[in-house]
C-alpha cells in the first residue's frame, strides 16, 4: 500500500517534462512523481486515456484528482507560501478560472517554451477521456 501521493504526468512532452522538474527543484512537493508512461496506473485508478489527457495527482487512499485540482495538490504538498496558492486554486471561483487555463496551457502545450510537436494532444482526447469528468474535483 502507497503511504504518499503520486504525481502523474506525460514523459513524453518536453513541456511537461520541464514543468515536473522545476516543481521538484523549486517545490520540493511531497509525493512520488512519475511519468505515465512508467507507472502501473490501473494499480493508481486511472486509465491511459485519463493520464494522456492531463495531470494527475493521486492519493494514498484512491482519490485522483486532475488538471488544475492536481496543480493545486502539488502546490499544497509543497507548503509554506505555495500551499497557500494552492489552496486558493481549489476555491470557487478560482478554481473555475484556473481549469479554464489549465486546458488552454495543455491543449496548446506543444506552443509552450520547450514544447515540441510530441507534446500535442490529439483533438480527439481535448474534450476529456470518455467516462471522465474534464473538471474532476473529487
Amino acid at each position: 500500500m502507497r503511504t504518499r501521493p503520486v504525481l502523474i504526468y506525460d514523459g513524453d512532452c518536453a513541456f511537461c517534462t520541464s514543468s515536473v522538474v522545476f516543481a521538484e527543484r523549486r517545490l520540493r512537493p511531497r509525493c512520488e512523481i512519475t511519468p505515465w508512461q512508467f507507472a502501473d496506473l490501473e494499480s493508481l485508478g486511472v486509465t491511459r486515456e485519463r493520464a494522456e489527457y492531463e495531470l494527475l495527482w493521486t492519493t494514498p487512499t484512491g482519490s485522483v484528482y486532475g488538471g488544475a485540482q492536481a496543480v493545486a495538490k502539488l502546490l499544497l504538498s509543497s507548503g509554506g507560501v505555495w500551499s497557500v496558492l494552492g489552496a486558493l486554486l481549489t476555491l470557487p471561483p478560482v478554481r473555475w478560472l484556473a481549469h479554464g487555463v489549465y486546458r488552454l496551457v495543455a491543449d496548446h502545450r506543444d506552443r509552450m517554451p520547450g514544447g515540441t510537436p510530441a507534446c500535442a494532444v490529439p483533438a480527439a482526447q481535448r474534450q476529456g477521456p470518455q467516462g471522465t469528468e474534464p473538471r474532476n474535483s473529487r
